[in-house]
């Protein structure tokens, strides 16, 4: 089942640092090149930062040059979410957090095979297990 979790404004604001309230609740971006997962190599598994659901694992992570961390494919189907976005005058496939509806970024039909989608996602909407140890 998919228990869904819903808060206020106000208490978002106040669990999250004001840069990641501002990607996962406003749907903002942050600069490429910048996040902090962006290059990173570890293996483990990728949660959303606001919830703790699992999103993606280092096992579909890949360089797509794009300055995003970037994943071929979610951990599941229910994982993620999308829905088009038009907010900057272009037709774009949003990808939130199915559980609590944090925004991650977007996803695009260029990426590599076996599903040719590139999900880029915001390294302030994540929290990093390490699967490594």
């Amino acid at each position: 089942m998919n228990e869904k979790i819903e808060k206020t404004d106000r208490e978002w604001c106040e669990q999250l640092a004001p840069d990641q309230y501002q990607v996962c609740r406003r749907k903002g971006t942050e600069r490429a090149f910048t996040g902090r997962y962006h290059d990173h190599k570890v293996k483990g598994i990728y949660r959303c930062v606001c919830c703790g659901r699992e999103l993606f694992s280092s096992e579909t992570k890949y360089d797509s040059g794009s300055g995003w961390p970037s994943f071929w494919q979610p951990v599941s189907e229910n994982a993620v979410g999308t829905e088009t976005d038009t907010s900057l005058g272009m037709r774009r496939v949003e990808v939130h957090c199915d559980r609590c509806g944090s925004h991650l970024g977007h996803v695009f039909e260029d990426g590599p095979q076996p599903t040719g989608l590139r999900y880029c996602i915001n390294s302030l909407s994540l929290d990093f297990e390490d699967g490594s140890k």
